[in-house]
């Protein structure tokens, strides 16, 4: 019965270690990934969903596989927080780029003050409409789900306690920069090109007719052509956002590429 006893609490002790490196990679996870890392979502929330997550995943990874020496813990502590993080941030850039795809597209319509300052960070407001639509499609899309088989990938590329080269962390993580900033411009691009032929347009008008005031002429139109393109390219802009992001949760194996 003492040995019965025994060997359940070495198993629970096992587990009870796991869940709290689980909670290491979940944690920085939970506070920068979209909807659920944003500012208005309180410390306790963010608390909250990071434990039942850690409790969703510590049945489908293997606790028994953590170092025994501690010299070896201490150095699966930072190699778990490290890794959560660079997971977060990656996660956080695709908020980054529908704020930035909206700047651009609000200063090419004459739109970046529009309603500015709405949301907790100052953005235009067709930056902050487009990061809402955002995450209310990424929640409607399943993504407390999408995030689960996230984390599992993630144990079966990165194994808790496993020996795993962090050095490319930092080289996918600028290259993640440079593709992010590349969505952004893929989005804004249909009011970057509006903008460039409303320009055109209004410089031949102008060496046409210098006495007309091109300028008080062109606003309003500029101003409806915005609002007008964001009508018709919002869904698209979403959609490839998502399908973007969706990607980048499928395959967790490109942090090790």
């Amino acid at each position: 019965m003492n040995e019965e006893i025994a060997a359940f609490m070495g198993v629970g002790q096992e587990y009870l270690l796991g869940g709290f490196f689980v909670m290491l990679r979940v944690g920085p996870i939970v506070g920068f990934m979209p909807g659920y890392g944003e500012a208005v979502v309180s410390v306790r929330v963010k608390l909250a969903i990071g434990l039942c997550l850690t409790l969703a995943v510590l049945p489908l990874m293997e606790p028994g596989n953590l170092p025994k020496e501690r010299y070896d813990l201490l150095i699966a502590l930072f190699r778990e927080t490290f890794l959560g993080l660079f997971m977060g941030l990656g996660m956080r850039f695709f908020v980054i780029a529908l704020q930035t795809a909206g700047s651009m597209a609000a200063q090419a319509t004459s739109l970046a003050q529009l309603f500015a300052g709405a949301a907790a960070e100052p953005m235009p407001a067709i930056g902050h409409l487009l990061v809402v639509a955002g995450l209310a499609l990424a929640m409607i899309m399943g993504l407390p789900v999408r995030l689960i088989e996230f984390l599992d990938m993630t144990y079966r590329v990165f194994p808790l306690g496993g020996d795993y080269d962090l050095s490319r962390l930092a080289e996918w993580a600028s290259g993640l920069v440079g593709r992010s900033f590349a969505l952004a411009f893929s989005m804004a691009a249909p009011f970057l090109v509006m903008s460039l032929l409303y320009n055109l347009v209004l410089g031949v008008i102008n060496r046409a007719m210098p006495q007309l005031m091109v300028a008080f002429v062109g606003a309003p139109v500029i101003t409806a052509g915005g609002l007008i393109f964001l009508l018709i390219f919002g869904p698209i802009m979403l959609s490839l956002w998502w399908s973007a992001f969706d990607t980048f949760l499928s395959r967790p194996g490109g942090f090790a590429r």
